[in-house]
């Protein structure tokens, strides 16, 4: 569900990876966008000088950014699960809103795509500016009712950071899934991966990152800042 780059040492070797994965099994992987699959947020979080350093020029950097214009903002499983990296938009009010969308661009500062990308659920009711500087806050208001207009029972999305590598949030209308244990090798989070059965029954399984030479081992915390 997005964010396959930036801030590790092999972005490069993971979206490769999923590329093959998609290649190999078109009908059985789809690769969502997150908001890191962008020109602007991977010149500074880390892909672009990851492939300069690994490449000597930017010319992968600029194959994959063409490709990341391609990749789904959302999935729909079974017309009841809506899968997506970030939130819901008040642009945003049916999930043929979302099938209207022109995505083949670059991630916008503003608007629903950019919501679609960048919002996070909120304890409070409503709409609410994020700090992130992009997207929304949404409450369990929000959720329930979108999820409702549009028959759904879950908003599954991922964007932020929890330690158990899942979280029920909003009466269960939305659960966070964050798979990348040990974040940027300092967390010391577990990450989960959602299995979704024949029946739309709902399981989780954690796992912890692989020990790496060398690497001390860390205590888990939150970061002070997590875009």
């Amino acid at each position: 569900m997005g964010d396959y780059v930036d801030r590790g040492y092999y972005s490069v070797e993971t979206v490769t990876l999923l590329v093959a994965l998609k290649l190999r099994y078109r009908d059985r992987v789809t690769i969502l966008r997150g908001n890191h699959e962008s020109r602007q947020i991977t010149q500074v979080y880390g892909f672009y000088d990851e492939c300069l350093r690994k490449y000597g020029n930017a010319n992968v950097w600029r194959y994959f950014t063409d490709l990341f214009d391609f990749l789904p903002l959302t999935a729909l499983i079974d017309n009841q699960i809506f899968c997506l990296h970030g939130g819901l938009s008040p642009s945003i009010d049916t999930l043929d809103h979302v099938r209207s969308i022109d995505r083949v661009q670059e991630v916008p500062h503003e608007g629903p795509m950019c919501d679609l990308l960048w919002s996070d659920p909120d304890d409070r009711c409503g709409w609410g500016i994020s700090p992130r500087g992009a997207g929304y806050t949404f409450g369990q208001d929000i959720s329930e009712a979108f999820n409702h207009n549009n028959g759904l029972t879950l908003v599954a999305r991922a964007h932020q950071l929890v330690m158990e590598g899942y979280s029920w949030g909003q009466d269960r209308n939305v659960v966070t899934i964050f798979s990348a244990p040990n974040y940027c090798y300092r967390c010391g989070n577990q990450a989960a991966i959602m299995e979704i059965d024949e029946k739309l029954s709902y399981s989780f399984l954690q796992f912890d990152p692989a020990p790496r030479a060398g690497e001390p081992l860390v205590s888990r915390r939150v970061p002070d800042y997590f875009l």
